[in-house]
């Protein structure tokens, strides 16, 4: 491809609306265009990442054993509310009502679509296993789009579907998917890591999230320095705490006044004592109803990790006006000492003994409460975020809180589907049974951003070589010059005999700004024909990623140069 012909409108400043990397530097190398609120479109280099994406992952499904098909993007209500999600999903569902008044919405994802198609299509266990899966556009209207291809109402994803006859097989099928994206997003060229992730409004029972590895990821990640273990921070957890020892006495309970101390730190300092040493009582709603949630003072509520052990579809902390009307008591001061909502508890308290908790009145706190003995909760389960402090669950070696960014999501769904939509086959004894089914995503645009929040600097994207638009750009620096454009146009003929991807600088433009691009658009290699071919017949190899440089004899270039793309690419 000439670049003289190529729409690829790059800019010198970063646009206002673009915040994180991946946006900025998509807008300036001229890869995308923003159309309206999280929707993009694709200009064709933007386009060519994608569809290098897309080309591993149809070939990575392909060999694990997959068929690819086609589903539609607007789907009917009806399938919705059978499966019970039409009003579960929430706002990010865009619905709408067609011209005969039937209701419909813009495909977010394609569990009840799958699920209809093949309990219409297969009926025998000798149809199964089977694993389907797509690469399609998907909607889902986000509150609060941003970031550019990071969080975006429109998008590139793949999706699929696996249906087996028993869960010995589902598993199986779910090994197979796991391994498969190891090796899509190995080949893609990106550093990750596969984490134990929560199932969100998917639902099932397990599920990894495929994470990669970034700076300015929007997901924390716990992993352990030691073992395999890794999850997200909606999943993980920590070693169990120790049991109390049995020689603590529990001591009185007392009230003690703490004049506008409302604050952990202001308690703790007041009454000299650390946060270890007291709990925090914090009011959600779950559903719109009051719970009060009891941590550490030195820990947090995990609101997913709360959701779940309450059934709850919606959970959001309670501000100050809300607590108040469900406790008669200020932010500050509450406890659960006599509290007449829900309490739950975390593991962690119920470890522990003689501690201070608010005493339900302004400007007082309680001195050695017990659980147990003062109050009762309903529940005790992980409700925490855990803290670099914490020890692995499966070995006690140090964890590590890091960055990612979500780029593929697989999941057992057993049969939440298959029941809810009655997806039944017979087995080989002829009773009827419903498909145990796995899901798998990739968000296919999200890859390419990700890619670029991994791999870049201060002048532009670092494309790793699987999926960069071209595999080289090659640079004319003089086109008015007969000797050099004739070097240059006889390489970009030899590069593409090489069998590589080569896009030829042509323009009439000064050196400066061709470097400056070629930088900022991120191809792994670049190519130089100037002044060294002129005065010596030399032309100058510069490799993206490491700023290493050789000059090379113009016959050798395009030999050298295919020998290294094959290497990096076997």
């Amino acid at each position: 491809m000439r670049y003289s012909q190529l729409l690829l409108p790059t800019l010198k400043e970063t646009p206002a609306e673009a915040e994180v990397v991946s946006h900025k530097l998509l807008l300036r190398a001229g890869f995308i265009r923003k159309i309206t609120s999280g929707v993009y479109s694709y200009l064709p280099l933007g386009l060519a990442a994608v569809r290098k994406v897309e080309r591993i992952v149809r070939e990575e499904m392909n060999n694990a054993g997959a068929q690819e098909v086609l589903l539609p993007m607007v789907q009917p209500a009806d399938l919705w509310i059978e499966s019970g999600r039409w009003e579960k999903y929430g706002p990010e569902l865009l619905r709408f009502k067609d011209r005969h008044q039937r209701e419909s919405c813009l495909g977010p994802t394609h569990e009840e679509v799958i699920t209809d198609l093949v309990r219409r299509e297969v009926h025998s266990y000798r149809g199964l296993p089977l694993n389907l899966y797509q690469i399609q556009t998907k909607f889902r209207d986000e509150i609060r789009p941003r970031f550019g291809l990071m969080r975006g109402r429109e998008f590139i994803m793949k999706d699929g579907y696996s249906f087996d006859a028993s869960e010995a097989e589902a598993g199986k099928t779910y090994e197979t998917m796991h391994y498969a994206y190891h090796r899509i997003f190995s080949r893609c060229g990106l550093k990750f890591r596969a984490v134990e992730a929560d199932t969100g409004t998917i639902g099932g029972s397990f599920s990894h999230e495929f994470m990669v590895l970034a700076d300015t990821g929007e997901d924390t990640l716990v992993i352990c320095r030691k073992c395999t273990y890794a999850a997200n921070m909606e999943k993980a957890t920590a070693m169990e705490p120790a049991a109390p020892s049995e020689e603590v006495a529990l001591l009185p309970l007392a009230k003690k006044e703490t004049p506008g101390k409302r604050k952990v730190e202001a308690v703790t300092e007041f009454l000299g004592i650390t946060p270890r040493e007291l709990v925090k009582t914090m009011v959600y709603l779950a559903d719109g109803k009051p719970v009060a949630v009891l941590v550490r003072g030195d820990h947090e509520v995990q609101p997913v990790k709360l959701k779940n052990l309450l059934g709850a579809i919606d959970v959001e902390l309670a501000d100050d006006k809300q607590v108040f009307d469900a406790t008669g008591v200020p932010t500050g001061y509450l406890g659960p000492v006599g509290l007449t909502i829900p309490v739950v508890a975390d593991r962690e308290v119920a470890r522990m003994r003689n501690f201070v908790v608010g005493a339900n009145e302004k400007n007082f706190h309680c001195l050695n409460a017990n659980l147990g003995r003062d109050f009762e909760v309903e529940r005790v389960a992980d409700l925490r975020m855990v803290t670099a402090e914490d020890r692995c669950p499966l070995c006690g070696a140090e964890l590590e809180l890091t960055r990612g960014i979500e780029v593929g999501h697989i999941f057992k769904l057993g049969t939440n589907y298959s029941e809810a939509l009655n997806a039944r086959f017979l087995d080989n004894e002829g009773q009827e049974r419903p498909f145990i089914m796995g899901c798998y995503g990739i968000g296919v645009s999200r890859t390419v951003a990700a890619a670029i929040e991994q791999n870049h600097d201060k002048d532009g994207i670092i494309f790793p070589l699987p999926i960069a638009p071209f595999q080289v750009v090659l640079l004319n620096l003089s086109p008015n010059d007969e000797a050099i454009t004739a070097a240059a146009e006889g390489l970009y003929t030899a590069l593409a005999k090489e069998g590589i991807e080569v896009l030829l600088d042509d323009r009439d433009e000064r050196p400066g700004s061709k470097f400056k691009d070629a930088d900022l658009i991120g191809i792994p290699y670049r190519v130089t024909v100037g002044k060294s071919f002129a005065q010596e017949g030399l032309v100058e190899i510069r490799k993206r990623a490491t700023g290493e440089t050789v000059s090379l004899p113009l016959a050798q270039v395009a030999a050298e140069l295919g020998a290294r793309i094959r290497a990096e690419l076997a």
